[in-house]
């Protein structure tokens, strides 16, 4: 891939075309990125499909009638405003007290007024209570409001086998007790639930070196830290990484908890748009030309940080380029795998294992056992130096309770069988182009997904999450896809170039192993 400099990009080494060698190349049976094996074999690990494919924008006026739409809703805020300020209108939302009036206020205005006054009309499409196994069938209990959203309650009766599309259960090892659970029920037989102390006093168990030394050994590195929880691995070792003095480099779609952490680090933030290298390499090379503020002194550190893969979005980070940016300005590499790992490359090592880096051309090594394992927790991961030092330095470490013991067998259960398995089983994507919030309407259905609305997203840009899983059967997908195309036909939310029709084609073994595009298993109505 060329960049703008005229030089190339291979597998996350910039190429000059006037030379043949690289300084960056490894000799040690890894040649940019790639063993020499699969060179050898001319099969790379990824396709020579292009990966990095943005989304299309929807027409103007969807933007105009979603804004006239807010607009409208928020005029109507203001009038049930009015109406509770004169107490017409009984006020459920909690409100400053008069005598602290002069205080700092609790509540930030805007998002307090669209919480009471459009969020909770459409509340009933979040949080609803799962009564079952997070597997490819869940069981919700049915809720009920009589006050618009404010308050609900249970009826009591239960929505039975709604197909689960909204759990990160990517590989289908959330499920009932078997008898391959035993070395978990042993552990908890053994050591109980909880270990009662942090992992500098007496909280290091043995079960956790076994679960660092099989991580270690999965991710093809030298040492790995685990955490007890996912969201603090981020925003508890981040701000022991860098600080005063520090330059952070941060994908603009960065998870929460990356961006705590750049936060509490006291380091200098510049957010990069999203997935874009073009727009890194500029930030990259302006910070290094003029350095810190005010002093001009050269930065100690710069840190770019990214996500294997953004949930949110559905987009794969362009690591080779990043990597290659990386090295040619001498920056540090620190990616968030958790939804990428053990569902992600042709080994389950992630986005590195995707695309067939070296795995000296990651930095740190972040990622969670929350999706693919099953379980819960995080892991920091690289180099020896660097994990000894979070050893001794991670908040997490000093502060928090260690990793359940019966979660780390879990996570060690989970491991083996992604390590012991043979053969690959890549995911089949058929893609439709619904591009909204639509969770009310698939639940009636009995599909269950995740859907996103502001603040986690900008006002115009609410999105519904669908989560494959190794559990679903094609039967399940086919059914989820069949009822997504007519609901987009139904709402008019097809705002990608594909041509409408009457319902997706069932799958059959020819499609999927040709990889056909949605066009052409689509099936055209009669006249």
């Amino acid at each position: 891939m060329a960049n703008p400099r005229g030089t190339t990009v291979i597998n996350g080494t910039f190429h000059s075309p006037k030379t043949q060698h690289s300084k960056w190349q490894s000799t040690d049976g890894v040649k940019n990125g790639i063993p020499k094996e699969a060179q050898q074999n001319r099969n790379p690990r990824f396709s020579d499909k292009p990966i990095f494919e943005s989304y299309p924008e929807p027409p103007l006026y969807v933007f105009v009638l979603t804004y006239m739409g807010y607009g409208i809703g928020t005029l109507f805020g203001y009038l049930r405003d009015f109406m509770r300020s004169w107490g017409i209108e009984k006020c459920n939302a909690a409100v400053e007290r008069e005598e602290q009036k002069d205080f700092v206020p609790l509540y930030q205005d805007f998002e307090n007024f669209y919480k009471r006054n459009l969020y909770m009309r459409i509340r009933d499409s979040w949080n609803q209570t799962v009564c079952s196994v997070p597997g490819p069938h869940i069981d919700i209990m049915e809720k009920v409001s009589d006050d618009y959203n404010w308050t609900f309650r249970h009826t009591g009766k239960v929505i039975k086998d709604v197909i689960n599309m909204g759990s990160y259960n990517y590989l289908g090892l959330a499920v009932k007790y078997d008898e391959s659970m035993k070395t978990v029920k042993d552990t908890l037989e053994k050591y109980g639930v909880g270990v009662a102390s942090t992992r500098h006093e007496m909280g290091t168990l043995d079960k956790h070196k076994e679960l660092e030394e099989l991580m270690a050994k999965f991710l093809n590195v030298e040492a790995v830290m685990t955490f007890g929880m996912g969201f603090a691995t981020n925003a508890m070792n981040i701000p022991i990484l860098v600080g005063k003095g520090c330059l952070i480099l941060s994908d603009e779609l960065n998870h929460t908890s990356i961006i705590l952490g750049a936060r509490l680090s006291g380091a200098t933030i510049r957010p990069f748009k999203h997935n874009n290298v073009q727009n890194l390499e500029k930030l990259l090379r302006e910070s290094i030309i003029s350095g810190q503020p005010r002093t001009g002194r050269a930065w100690k550190k710069i840190l770019i940080l990214v996500e294997g893969i953004y949930s949110m979005e559905g987009s794969i980070v362009n690591l080779p380029q990043i990597v290659a940016l990386k090295k040619k300005y001498k920056a540090y590499l620190y990616i968030d795998e958790a939804h990428s790992i053990g569902a992600t490359g042709p080994n389950g090592q992630g986005v590195r294992d995707f695309f067939g880096l070296a795995p000296e051309d990651v930095d740190v090594y972040m990622g969670t056992f929350t999706k693919s394992f099953a379980a819960s927790g995080g892991y920091i991961a690289g180099k020896k130096e660097l994990v000894d030092y979070v050893r001794v330095h991670s908040h997490s470490a000093t502060y928090a309770t260690s990793m359940s013991p019966v979660i780390a067998e879990q996570i060690i259960r989970s491991l083996k069988i992604v390590m012991g398995e043979d053969e690959n089983q890549g995911e089949k994507h058929q893609t439709i182009g619904a591009h909204t919030a639509f969770g009310r309407h698939l639940l009636k259905k009995k599909i269950g997904v995740v859907v996103v609305g502001f603040p986690a997203t900008a006002l115009a840009e609410g999105r519904a999450r669908f989560c494959l899983s190794s559990a679903h059967t094609r039967e399940m997908l086919d059914k989820v896809l069949e009822v997504v195309d007519k609901l987009g036909d139904l709402l008019n939310v097809k705002y990608f170039p594909y041509k409408k029709s009457g319902h997706p084609a069932l799958h059959n073994e020819k499609s999927f192993d040709k990889e056909a595009s949605f066009d052409e298993m689509s099936i055209e109505p009669e006249a």
